[in-house]
């Protein structure tokens, strides 16, 4: 590349408003100014530069930010979102570019004096690219990028690949058909990070604008500041440079999630973090069977939580979507109550003979809760016996105020309870499954109302275990309440306690009722059931219509299916299957889980990374799996075939692990799992 007098220096600004971690966010502000203009403002300080061009995707979503360019006067173009390459160089040609600086918009703090001192490098410069990020030694935020126009139009008609058309000068790295020069800063301060990714790194650059108190954002002031306060400095430090071009679409929102929703999401047990951090696709746009398409509109087959045990029939069965869609087209809510409501609730103590009335929530932690209220004022007593995981209400978290360790066996360590009063104390009590001793134990205390459990998660209940405590119960006037909630409908057609031939009190139904739509269920004898009448319990969206016109159908669909066997038989073969591979490598594990809800765990001090790894491996061949399969009748025998082939070559390299001859910590290409929710009985 030769600068000379009569070359056009065109320097083009990367634009768009739909970026996923931050939307919009380069008419954010900062201080008193919006971040392109920051940007613009710093080019049109040098003095080498003869046009800027903001350059953006040429569609709806960007209206609101083509018409601030329009208003500001600031030239643009409109070219592909996706094909970035194409807008750079269709731009180039238009203004007749010769020199083209690359800058992209989310660099508040792009210094001219980087790009003069580049421009003027680049005067007796045989190469094609000056470039100060390859690799980089200057903070991230300063990225500048110069090439000719010949480079770019070869580019443009070499490169092929989505990836290198979306990223511009990726083609211009890894081809090796262009002399590229780095450009290097006096001291490596690649660790810095000044770029707007998310809202963190703009209220991060808010923040120190404010700390430091100039007028204008400076990155070597910033650094000495940085310098000087090692503390706070770590909010600017980041693992790993340009993350953004590594990260899927459902890692990039993910990452905007954080910031303005507590956790991230609703459910803990679809949090990203426990499965594979910074590369589990988190979010979905389509489902089918047991098929789920993410963001990017990739399609991965799901053989780890279906929807957390939701959709025994398979995701967006035709039969129950077609119901509800019927009933949708109707109306859904109306001041009068639905007539499925009615045929739902005679369905449930027709497959429940024992019972006599019934209660509809939509959650799993709703149907506890009124459970537990039911049975509290029924028997006039407060304390409830718990085992098992029941949801998130203040009478279950409970439990853990006296000792926070009380939890530990039947959901995570150190289960935070902050906001729960402290007024509840003692007033439930936890006792392990299958432990008669513990349970014998706990109902000493006085004042028991109800004793709620699940039938069984993760191990065989010992039948005197249930027996004993339904015998307990009756003769000290404790309601027994079972949380089928994610054992129902999969072992038998009802409850798990139909199998063990155990008849609660009341019985808590949830999950697979609805194939996906929100419905869960309390069912119970009339003698306790009518105390609801003396408790207030009533919610509006109780009373929606597609909750019950889909259980209705789901229900019907299971009879004709005889799924609980299928699921059941489904799931039987997967543990065999475990076990083989077990054998075949002689590594040792243990199966456990309630048939058609399997679960593994390689008995190993690096169980952890290989959970992580096995996720990782699979999700490359385009399965969601870990150590737990809820199964479907939508799982084929082709489709376990294929997970099965593919463990068998994770496990022979976790064998390669266990004696050494690999180590599974270069094998992982992103960190360690959080695997702190746990359920167990």
């Amino acid at each position: 590349m030769e600068l000379k007098n009569n070359k056009k220096v065109v320097a083009i600004v990367q634009a768009r408003s739909t970026s996923d971690r931050l939307p919009n966010k380069i008419l954010k502000k900062i201080g008193n100014q919006k971040i392109i203009d920051l940007v613009i403002g710093s080019l049109k300080k040098s003095k080498k530069i003869d046009k800027i061009i903001v350059a953006i995707p040429n569609n709806y979503k960007n209206i609101e930010l083509k018409k601030y360019l329009i208003k500001k006067k600031y030239n643009f173009y409109l070219g592909s979102e996706k094909n970035v390459l194409s807008r750079y160089y269709l731009a180039s040609k238009k203004y007749n570019a010769d020199i083209i600086i690359r800058i992209t918009s989310d660099c508040p703090l792009v210094d001219f004096k980087i790009i003069d001192l580049m421009l003027s490098f680049s005067k007796s410069s045989k190469y094609d690219v000056i470039t100060n990020v390859y690799p980089p030694t200057f903070p991230d935020g300063l990225d500048v990028e110069i090439f000719n126009f010949k480079t770019l139009k070869k580019t443009y008609n070499t490169a092929k690949k989505d990836d290198d058309k979306e990223h511009v000068t990726k083609f211009m790295y890894d081809s090796k058909l262009f002399k590229i020069k780095n450009i290097k800063n006096n001291e490596d301060l690649s660790i810095f990070k000044f770029s707007v990714d998310d809202n963190q790194d703009l209220l991060n650059l808010r923040e120190i604008k404010k700390k430091i108190g100039i007028s204008n954002l400076n990155w070597k002031i910033i650094i000495k500041y940085l310098k000087k306060n090692k503390k706070y400095s770590i909010k600017f430090m980041k693992i790993k440079r340009n993350i953004g071009s590594i990260l899927k679409t459902g890692p990039k929102v993910w990452q905007r999630a954080t910031q303005i929703i507590p956790g991230g999401n609703m459910l803990k047990s679809k949090n990203p973090e426990m499965f594979l951090p910074n590369l589990w696709p988190t979010y979905f746009s389509k489902t089918s069977g047991c098929a789920v398409w993410d963001l990017d509109n990739k399609k991965y087959y799901d053989l780890s939580l279906m929807a957390v045990g939701t959709n025994i029939l398979g995701y967006s069965n035709k039969e129950v979507d077609r119901a509800v869609l019927a009933a949708v087209k109707k109306g859904n809510m109306s001041t009068f109550n639905c007539k499925e409501e009615v045929e739902l609730a005679e369905k449930m103590i027709e497959i429940h003979p024992w019972s006599d009335m019934v209660k509809f929530c939509r959650t799993g932690g709703e149907a506890s809760a009124v459970a537990v209220r039911i049975a509290r004022a029924a028997t006039s007593k407060e304390k409830i016996a718990v085992c098992g995981y029941h949801g998130w209400h203040d009478w279950y978290l409970a439990t853990n105020l006296k000792n926070n360790s009380n939890l530990d066996s039947h959901l995570f360590q150190n289960l935070k309870i902050k906001g729960v009063p402290k007024s509840l104390s003692e007033t439930s009590y936890s006792f392990n499954f299958n432990s008669i001793e513990e349970f014998k134990k706990v109902i000493k205390k006085p004042n028991i109302a109800a004793v709620i459990m699940e039938v069984s998660r993760n191990y065989i209940p010992n039948k005197r275990f249930l027996s004993e405590i339904r015998k307990i119960c009756s003769k000290k006037n404790i309601i027994l309440i079972f949380d089928e909630c994610t054992s129902g409908f999969r072992e038998t057609y009802g409850g798990l306690h139909k199998k063990y031939n155990i008849i609660p009190d009341l019985a808590v139904f949830g999950k697979a009722l609805g194939n996906g739509y929100a419905i869960t269920s309390v069912i119970g004898k009339r003698k306790y059931m009518e105390f609801a009448n003396q408790s207030f319990i009533s919610s509006t969206f109780w009373t929606e219509r597609i909750g019950y016109v889909a259980a209705l159908k789901t229900l019907e669909i299971m009879k004709k299916q005889k799924s609980w066997k299928i699921i059941s038989n489904k799931g039987d073969s997967v543990r065999k299957n475990w076990n083989k591979l077990s054998k075949k490598y002689n590594i040792k594990i243990k199966t456990y889980g309630i048939r058609p809800l399997p679960r593994f765990e390689i008995i190993s001090d690096n169980w952890s990374l290989y959970k992580t790894f096995i996720t990782q491996e699979m999700l490359k061949n385009g399965l969601l799996a870990t150590d737990t399969i809820y199964i479907s009748v939508s799982h084929t025998g082709r489709l376990l075939k294929k997970y099965f082939h593919i463990l068998d070559k994770l496990f022979k390299v976790i064998k390669d692990c266990e004696s050494n001859k690999s180590n599974i910590h270069e094998l992982l290409d992103t960190d360690l799992a959080v695997s702190n929710f746990r359920r167990m009985n």
